[in-house]
């Protein structure tokens, strides 16, 4: 079997009192992206701080091509990518400037940094700022120069905190895009973001964090629950509003294997078994309490069901 870029073994980093991240271990190869989502203090950053060699640890061993991260943070740096969700940049430099410095920091060849320099400012539509300074930018661009200034080196590895931050949906396209072109060149990535539709568009795994543990890792199929066919969660619209509807589905609420039964003006949702005598059975007593069905359907699995299910809280 090939060999993983990024290793994560049993790590724990505690500040304190507060445990923030409790024996987390996981693999990534070429060509896997994973989405990382949980609440806030979750421990999503420190992990991703942990593996660019940002934040001490605890206990645990973080390797990247087989390297130990907290013994050779010389060589990991210049193979792993690290832009954190509030990047810290040179606001008196042009964008042009601060990228030909950064190409200097890790020793690259002037001819070679100019290459890169237009070819990722072209790929983050930054071309027409190159000479704009960085002070100047809005939020939205200066994300966009910092994943600049991440993939500059051409790093293995990348690790991003929150890179759609600031974005508007133009952006957001156009960056689901760049990810999953980094990921078909077989780059190892990480994506901590709290926009759970973009994750399942271009992520091969995901993993949901709560309190400093992983509470799921696995494919984006696995998580949402598509591999299985067992419960889903089904959306009743009604036609009109019902004064006593809370009282007319006592019935439904009682049913056997029925549950997270919500209720939002006309709208009701709830988990239930997905397959077709489950459906009628739900139809059936939908008509026995005399509601007004106007759409009845079962959802597909996603990652947003998902992470509800998993009862951690809000995402961040």
């Amino acid at each position: 079997m090939v060999d993983p870029l990024l290793q994560i073994e049993n790590l724990r980093v505690q500040f304190d009192r507060l445990l923030a991240v409790d024996d987390v271990s996981f693999d990534l190869h070429a060509g896997e992206l994973l989405g990382l989502i949980g609440p806030n203090g979750a421990g999503k950053t420190t992990t991703l701080r942990a593996a660019a060699g940002l934040q001490p640890v605890s206990t645990g061993r973080i390797r990247v091509l087989g390297h130990d991260v907290s013994r050779e943070s010389t060589w990991v740096g210049r193979h792993l990518g690290f832009t954190p969700d509030t990047p810290q940049l040179y606001d008196t430099l042009t964008v042009d400037e601060f990228l030909e410095f950064v190409g200097r920091c890790y020793g690259l060849p002037a001819t070679l940094t100019r290459e890169r320099i237009d070819h990722w400012l072209e790929a983050l539509w930054l071309v027409d700022k190159r000479s704009a300074r960085v002070g100047t930018l809005s939020r939205g661009m200066k994300q966009r120069l910092a994943v600049a200034r991440t993939l500059l080196p051409d790093p293995h590895v990348i690790l991003l905190d929150e890179p759609a931050a600031g974005l508007d949906p133009a952006g957001r396209i156009q960056f689901r895009r760049l990810l999953a072109s980094l990921r078909d060149q077989g780059k190892a990535i990480i994506v901590s973001s709290h926009i759970l539709a973009d994750l399942a568009e271009y992520c091969t795994h995901i993993t949901i964090m709560g309190h400093g543990r992983l509470i799921s890792f696995g494919t984006v199929a696995q998580i949402a629950g598509a591999e299985s066919r067992e419960r889903t969660l089904y959306r009743i619209v009604l036609a009109r509003r019902i004064d006593d509807l809370s009282a007319r589905l006592e019935p439904l609420r009682r049913l056997e294997g029925v549950r997270r039964l919500e209720q939002d003006g006309d709208v009701i949702t709830l988990e239930y078994e997905r397959d077709r005598e489950a459906a009628a059975r739900l139809l059936t007593k939908l008509m026995d309490a005399e509601l007004p069905v106007a759409e009845f359907r079962p959802l597909a699995p996603d990652l947003e069901q998902a992470y509800l299910r998993s009862g951690i809280g809000q995402v961040d």
